[in-house]
């Protein structure tokens, strides 16, 4: 069985436009300030306008998804703008809700909110584990969720989970989708253990005064809610999505907010993101295929999935009323328009199993038959040779039957089993030269057997007088010869002194038990290491060496990666996909046996699977 990555039907053809809601922050006016009133005034649900700032007779107005006026509440805006997305994390695909607008405009506010006004987080949270909760157990799927909770502080990407870590890396994996390897994931089982989690994380944010905002965010958070959801039932199908909730801080005219020294830093650090956010949504929106520069900044790096990727994503953009926000609020408004222009791609990101083809194995008996082709070609040229000149060469003799080679191999066997335990190095050394000319003999004996039926074809009356290697025949029989079948000689006792002066020197030195034998069977070693037989082959090693072994490999198996797990004996690309993806489903194998719980891993496989990594862990 192997895992594959599979999209939904209409995913190639479902779009879906970011949405834009507007959110407009209370007056806050005082008495030192000149009062000029506000500079925004909504008109209805979706409409606002703006004064324009070159002809104060005049107004901008505004068309977005949702207008939020002063007085709309927390339960509002959520109900009305976050709320209708995040079913779609239950089905396996993304979603995103991020925070936009300058300093001062209440955007952590909306975001976070306070213990008796709680803000888009906690309640898109609560949400989510009634959804989960709302789901039928007779829909056969397992539902589990975690979390995990960074900020992005003068570029660098920091794990609230985590304080002490240092700044993170971000990926991105073969299928696209964006990784930060380190980054902590907690599993949360129900909304007090988020809350648990959630409050002191968010006090590890940075935050500092300034002149415009007694609590500014120096830094952007985003949060991450993974929600994975498996089928029951065959085939297991895996679907996973994610809802990113991102409270981006705000731009900062340093005139204003009195910025200095670190808080200069940060400030410079958060517009230029800000800044490249802008270009990514000009690139997106200008529908060339010029480069999206989503590199260019962390912030772009991580909301590449929100903004022209596969999420469903809704922008909130707050605003100020006040004259003083006036050219922040404008700019504002314009991001928002070329924001909500963006069309995203969504889908569902969907594992399932599937059945492996022998593709490996058939491509390996493919290229042990081309393998052949020389030897064929070889063989054909001697026969044709020989029917030319009638003749055989010196080296070839008659055919070596088969029953004669494997009586002699028995006696052989039968010598080893009858003496003392001595040297189990020497023994199998010299097992292993045994072996050897055992392939060497049956070579010429399919060697012999060829150049017999080559004689059965030949001319009765073609003279062998001049040959090297004459037939030894009586002269009455040479007619009779040409007629049926060559009659092939067993290979003269001379023929077989080196095989028996082998056998006198394993007596001396080797010595195995009967059940623990089989001639025919053997394992290659590398290079420099000697053949162990097959059965029972465990019995020849020691036992701690043995243990040391399967400890090593059982530690592979629950810790190592995809390319560890590829470097294993017997373990292909598919097959250490299954063994990552039952991992991560059931946890660690508790022993090796295990192993053959994951799909594909029979009995026999995963006796070859210990033999091979056994004896190649023994050769490094």
């Amino acid at each position: 069985m192997a895992q594959r990555l599979a999209v939904s039907d209409a995913a190639h053809k479902k779009t879906s436009r970011v949405r834009v809601a507007v959110r407009l922050r209370p007056y806050m006016g005082t008495q030192d300030e000149k009062d000029e009133g506000p500079c925004v005034k909504g008109l209805d649900s979706q409409n606002l306008e703006i004064i324009n700032w070159r002809n104060a007779t005049e107004t901008v107005k505004y068309h977005f998804d949702a207008f939020h006026g002063e007085q709309t509440t927390q339960q509002e805006v959520f109900l009305s703008s976050v709320k209708p997305i995040l079913s779609h994390v239950l089905n396996g695909q993304n979603a995103s809700v991020f925070a936009y607008g300058p300093t001062g405009a209440g955007k952590t506010h909306t975001m976070m909110g306070s213990s008796d006004q709680p803000g888009v987080i906690p309640r898109a949270v609560r949400e989510v584990f009634k959804l989960v909760k709302a789901k039928d157990d007779n829909e056969g799927w397992a539902y589990g969720i975690s979390m995990s909770y960074l900020e992005i502080y003068n570029e660098k990407v920091l794990d609230l989970l985590s304080p002490s870590s240092q700044d993170l890396p971000i990926r991105e994996n073969k299928d696209k989708n964006i990784l930060i390897p380190g980054l902590t994931h907690t599993t949360i089982s129900c909304f007090s253990d988020f809350d648990k989690q959630f409050v002191p994380a968010s006090l590890n944010r940075t935050t500092a005064s300034t002149k415009i905002n007694q609590r500014s965010s120096r830094s952007h958070a985003i949060l991450l809610i993974k929600v994975v959801r498996t089928q029951r039932a065959l085939p297991h199908r895996q679907q996973t999505g994610k809802l990113y909730l991102i409270d981006l801080a705000g731009s900062e005219d340093n005139r204003r907010t009195g910025n200095q020294g670190i808080r200069l830093k940060e400030s410079g650090a958060i517009n230029l993101s800000l800044f490249t956010l802008n270009k990514v949504v000009d690139s997106l929106n200008s529908g060339t295929a010029a480069r999206v520069p989503y590199r260019d900044s962390k912030l772009t790096r991580l909301l590449q999935d929100s903004l022209g990727g596969s999420a469903h994503s809704v922008m909130i953009t707050n605003i100020a009323p006040e004259y003083k926000f006036y050219f922040d609020t404008f700019g504002a408004l314009n991001f928002a328009s070329k924001s909500k222009l963006i069309m995203n791609k969504p889908f569902t990101c969907e594992t399932v199993a599937v059945p492996v083809l022998p593709v490996k194995r058939a491509r390996e008996g493919h290229e042990a038959g081309g393998s052949g082709t020389e030897p064929q070609k070889k063989k054909q040229k001697d026969e044709r040779k020989t029917e030319q000149d009638g003749t055989l060469p010196s080296s070839h003799f008659p055919s070596l039957s088969e029953s004669s080679v494997m009586t002699r191999l028995i006696a052989l066997e039968k010598l080893m089993m009858n003496c003392q335990d001595k040297d189990k190095h020497s023994m199998l050394k010299d097992v292993a030269q045994s072996r050897k000319e055992i392939q060497e003999l049956k070579e010429k004996q399919r060697e012999f057997e060829s150049k017999a039926m080559l004689f059965s074809r030949l001319d009765g009356e073609r003279s062998f007088k001049n040959s090297t290697a004459p037939l030894q025949r009586k002269p009455s029989a040479a007619t009779k010869a040409t007629k049926q079948q060559a009659v092939v000689q067993p290979l003269q006792v001379t023929q077989l002194q080196p095989l028996q002066q082998l056998a006198v020197v394993k007596k001396q030195s080797v010595c195995v038990k009967k059940k623990e034998r089989k001639i025919s069977d053997q394992v290659e070693l590398p290079e420099g290491k000697e053949n162990i037989i097959e059965s029972g082959w465990e019995f020849q090693l020691d036992t701690s060496v043995l243990e040391h072994s399967r400890q090593k490999i059982l530690q592979v198996l629950n810790t190592g990666a995809l390319k560890e797990l590829k470097g294993l004996q017997q373990i292909g690309d598919k097959k250490a996909k299954l063994i990552l993806g039952w991992r991560e489903i059931h946890g660690h194998f508790i022993k090796l046996e295990d192993v053959m719980k994951v799909e594909g891993m029979t009995v026999k496989r995963f006796s070859t699977f210990m033999k091979a990594n056994i004896l190649s862990s023994m050769g490094k």
